[in-house]
């Protein structure tokens, strides 16, 4: 697969996915469908990898989900603490890195620990895939669930997936076989969110805009219910997103 680049350096700080996750934070409705759409997927006790501003963690603690959060980088991490503290259902939020070279003696208490792990747009901006996708397996229960969410399509990176840090764009068949790499089973593939395509190509293409502009995603919420009635139609075949669901047998 091509990649654009040869890696990035990592910031302390990401202004632009944090102003991405900015502008997201107030789709509401597309938020909801995101979790509405993992969620079958999701059982007992849950990690998710990346967490971000809790964009999708807020409605798995709303439901009661038994969640640990966790995140990269200790702004993420400061801010779910400052949101989320006091949840009866958060079980811990900690600081996790995927491709840690010391992975299995710095997280040895988090090992076999997890029912279900999901990481949505996260493992794009790891380098080494499938090292992650194979720590991940390492935190599972035998029988554990880790859905993925990443973008699809090579032929949509713009300046989007580059200010963001995306080492790539997947198909269903290239996270399958990275997740199948990694030691899976997998259980279910489907693409996610077809209408968002000419969007992500006109903003990010066509305008060269740098990060998700809020108003054209408060526009896109807006338009949500009828996205959803299209991703039907289209029996989730083509999508910005694809998901994978991976099982440890």
């Amino acid at each position: 697969m091509t990649k654009p680049h040869d890696s990035f350096a990592f910031k302390e700080v990401d202004q632009e996915g944090l102003e991405t996750l900015d502008a997201i934070s107030e789709a509401h409705r597309f938020n909801r469908w995101m979790y509405e759409t993992i969620r079958p997927w999701c059982k007992g006790e849950i990690l998710e990898v990346g967490s971000g501003i809790g964009n999708i963690s807020r409605f798995f603690l709303e439901e009661g989900k038994q969640l640990t959060l966790s995140d990269l980088r200790d702004n993420y991490l400061g801010y779910l603490k400052d949101e989320f503290a006091g949840q009866n259902a958060l079980r811990a939020i900690i600081n996790l890195d995927l491709v840690h070279p010391d992975f299995d003696a710095v997280y040895a208490d988090q090992l076999g620990k997890y029912d279900t792990v999901f990481a949505l747009n996260v493992v794009e901006h790891i380098e080494n895939d499938r090292l992650a996708l194979a720590n991940i397996r390492k935190l599972l229960r035998q029988n554990g669930h880790c859905v993925i969410l990443v973008p699809a399509y090579q032929t949509l990176y713009n300046r989007f997936d580059k200010e963001l840090e995306h080492y790539r764009r997947y198909t269903k068949s290239t996270l399958g076989a990275a997740m199948s790499d990694a030691g899976y089973r997998i259980a279910h593939k489907q693409h996610f969110n077809a209408m968002g395509i000419p969007g992500w190509y006109i903003s990010g293409k066509l305008q060269q805009n740098k990060t998700i502009p809020k108003g054209q995603m408060s526009l896109y919420n807006t338009l949500v219910p009828a996205f959803r009635l299209v991703d039907k139609v289209l029996f989730n075949q083509i999508g910005l997103s694809v998901i994978a669901v991976g099982v440890k047998d």
